[in-house]
């Protein structure tokens, strides 16, 4: 796991290595390890690496590094975790080079010199984020891998092409010169995160997943062109030959597919562990590690004093039962008020996932015994493990009955009435409703009334401030913008899709990279290999839904290594008690980025709007933590960063 960073400016400049120098110092924590620059000062290219040491920690390992043939040069992050079996490939039919060292890097770069770049990568199963320059054709190819669980950001700045692991590494040489994006800022305020392919800047966007640009000048842009997805013909066919066996066959080729892709993903020359919730995701990849290990695995979890929100008890039990070597770490109001400062500099760009701190903890303790971390994510994506998917396909089906004139004139008159105004009339109802009920909640139904589709009606109920509240100052038009391809696929199928191509993509991953990636641990994630993605999507939707439950076939996996009664319990997530922590230890640090005076002469958010909502939580009648933790994360890293240019 490392960190890359480079410039093309296509013209003699003698100063690119110290450009790209200044690009990789504040990604060290990428890459502690080991630096390296390579550059062409007559094409004016540079790459630069940071590595963290993982496989060949010899100097072979070295990064940038030039291929046999000389031809191209990589600057890598990631691990291609099925490298020995592409290696074998290229001596069994003598395309292999005279190998220097073992690394994956090396294997990877000889692949491209005998197979070319897109074959190279479609057989390439990891996760990573490559920058290769071709020396022969003189472009420079940027390369994500399938899902997106590494990050690669570009861009023109000061008329060079530039790209990096994180923004810090291009706003070190931007020299003030980006600009916010207020459409991606109402995006981010929408859902907590920046959508790919948009950043928080202008001009600067994310490469999408499953993605490969090519760029040989600069007045010559290039499409980033997909090289993989879930509709090739290959997948069709898998589905169709699915459809044909009974549960038991399908349960062994879930149960065999996992476990050899854990298998694979536990290669490594440094120490290795895995986070621990004590949920089926996590529980099935330490129970298939364990299976596959001589000593006990290492496990790691964090609780909470709150009991609500402490599902450490439930890791420990599990843990116990596949006799793992367990840590864990209970996490106070006075850990996250002290790493709360921290995390605008570890996420680079605003992101407001509150899980960000618990993650954050949990990485700094397990870094403290191993290098590499295993996580159970992807799990409720691919296997269908969200309650919200069975609800938004009953609600939209009730709601589908009715006229959309009658749907649109029941929305209005809910929606004539404020929040506020509901507020006060609801306020007449016992507190425990008043919990659960409330006016934006009644807005929300009212949103949710007018949807055309079910595409639209999901990705409402996966926001919280919606475009057309126009929280973001200077944006005309906001409004939903509807996802086609959701119209095309059954429901449940519909609503993975949307989560895995943006929900886990640019929330879940960003999390967990970065918070690791802070530590300089690496997090690798097994359900997401292309051919366990795959295969969740191939397989009938029976083997996903049974009653109310989902990830069926994962529970049977499960059952196979842990007994039901530990793992059965309503779903709680990665949750924190961020509401009570805002209205007591986080408070005055909340009041310092919310004061009214402060968004007013920003000019980017509605200080009215933050307001009323602060003070609705303050008093304590409304938990309003998901809406302002977004608020609050911007104001966060725009007062941290020099670039807030607006």
């Amino acid at each position: 796991m490392c960190g890359i960073a480079g410039i093309v400016s296509w013209c003699s400049e003698k100063k690119i290595e110290d450009l790209v120098s200044r690009m990789i110092t504040p990604i060290r924590h990428r890459g502690p390890d080991d630096y390296g620059i390579w550059k062409d000062s007559q094409t004016g290219i540079g790459l630069g690496h940071r590595r963290l040491s993982i496989l060949d920690l010899s100097i072979h390992g070295h990064q940038p590094m030039c291929s046999s043939s000389g031809r191209f040069v990589i600057a890598y992050n990631g691990e291609i975790y099925n490298f020995a079996q592409i290696r074998d490939e290229l001596i069994k039919t003598k395309m292999a080079p005279e190998w220097q060292g073992h690394s994956d890097t090396e294997v990877l770069l000889a692949a491209i010199d005998a197979w070319g770049i897109e074959k190279a990568i479609k057989k390439a199963r990891g996760m990573f984020s490559i920058a290769l320059w071709d020396k022969k054709k003189k472009q420079l190819n940027l390369i994500r891998d399938r899902v997106g669980e590494k990050p690669l950001y570009y861009g023109i700045v000061q008329g060079r092409f530039v790209f990096a692991s994180e923004l810090k590494a291009i706003t070190a040489i931007a020299n003030n010169s980006l600009q916010i994006d207020r459409n991606a800022l109402v995006e981010y305020m929408r859902f907590g995160y920046v959508p790919s392919p948009a950043s928080i800047y202008k001009n600067i966007k994310k490469l999408s997943p499953g993605h490969i640009l090519t760029i040989s000048s600069l007045s010559d842009p290039s499409i980033p062109q997909a090289y993989w997805s879930l509709d090739t013909e290959e997948q069709v066919k898998c589905r169709s030959d699915l459809a044909g066996c009974n549960d038991n066959e399908l349960i062994t080729l879930v149960h065999d597919t996992l476990r050899d892709t854990i298998g694979l993903q536990m290669t490594s020359d440094v120490p290795l562990g895995a986070f621990l919730s004590g949920g089926v995701d996590s529980s099935t990849i330490v129970a298939l590690m364990q299976a596959q290990s001589d000593r006990k695995i290492r496990t790691f979890t964090i609780g909470f004093n709150e009991k609500e929100f402490d599902e450490a008890p439930y890791a420990k039990a599990v843990a116990q039962h596949l006799g793992t070597e367990h840590t864990e770490l209970y996490v106070t109001a006075q850990d996250a008020e002290a790493i709360v400062p921290e995390i605008p500099v570890i996420y680079d760009e605003p992101f407001a996932d509150s899980s960000q701190i618990p993650t954050t903890l949990v990485s700094r303790l397990t870094k403290q015994y191993v290098t590499v971390s295993l996580s159970g994510d992807g799990g409720d994506e691919l296997f269908a493990g969200y309650p919200r998917y069975q609800l938004t396909e009953a609600l939209w089906n009730r709601m589908n009955g009715v006229p959309l004139s009658f749907r649109k004139l029941s929305s209005a008159m809910l929606s004539s009435i404020s929040a506020q105004g509901w507020d006060r009339v609801l306020g007449l109802l016992p507190k425990n409703r008043r919990q659960t009920i409330n006016g934006r909640r009644v807005h929300r139904l009212a949103q949710l009334m007018t949807a055309t589709d079910i595409g639209e009606m999901y990705v409402r109920l996966m926001s919280q401030w919606q475009p057309e509240e126009a929280l973001v100052l200077g944006i005309d038009g906001q409004q939903y913008s509807p996802i086609s391809w959701l119209q095309t696929k059954s429901p449940i199928e519909a609503m993975r899709r949307w989560d895995v191509q943006q929900y886990l993509c640019d929330d879940l991953l960003v999390k967990v990279d970065r918070a690791s990636m802070s530590s300089s641990l690496e997090s690798r994630a097994p359900l997401l290999d292309h051919k366990i993605v795959e295969l969740a999507f191939a397989l009938p939707e029976r083997m996903l839904i049974r009653g109310d439950k989902g990830k069926w076939v994962l529970r049977q996996v499960l059952d196979r290594y842990v007994p039901r009664n530990l793992i059965e319990r309503p779903k709680v997530g990665f949750a924190i008690p961020l509401g009570n922590w805002l209205r007591e230890p986080l408070r005055d640090w909340a009041e310092s980025l919310l004061h009214p005076s402060i968004l007013k002469e920003q000019g980017l958010l509605d200080e009215k709007q933050v307001s009323f909502m602060w003070q609705q939580h303050l008093s304590g009648q409304y938990d309003r933590s998901t809406y302002l933790w977004n608020i609050l994360m911007f104001q966060a890293w725009n007062s941290s960063t020099l670039n807030n240019i607006l």
